[in-house]
């Protein structure tokens, strides 16, 4: 009886994907493929810039403190957001460089149509 519940209620979940995947409609998959695009373009240069107030935030506090401690805690949190800077700079860089050689289209999902009956 449990596994009848179990399957029933399994295939009622699946049913509305099911029912997207018979009315395929490229207009709302290129939308939706270009509007998670726009969001991790956008939160990429949310985390840079992030990165980069952090790093001038503590280049400000290792020149205003007095106390040696207080500097050295400075100093390895700049060195924390110069990596930062430098490992989101060089992922973006290595997505780029595999778009490029796969030919993959960064202008948008324009290529989702031609995959799409």
């Amino acid at each position: 009886m449990k596994k009848t519940v179990k399957i029933i209620a399994g295939s009622l979940w699946a049913l509305p994907f099911m029912a997207l995947a018979q009315t395929a409609n490229p207009t709302y998959l290129s939308s939706l493929i270009d509007g998670a695009k726009g969001l991790l373009d956008k939160l990429v240069v949310f985390l840079v810039a992030l990165a980069v107030v952090w790093f001038i935030f503590n280049v400000v506090r290792y020149t205003m403190s007095s106390d040696e401690e207080k500097k050295g805690a400075a100093k390895s949190q700049m060195i924390w957001g110069v990596i930062a800077i430098a490992v989101i700079v060089s992922v973006w860089g290595l997505v780029a460089i595999l778009q490029s050689v796969f030919g993959v289209n960064t202008t948008g999902a324009g290529n989702v149509n031609r995959l799409l009956p």
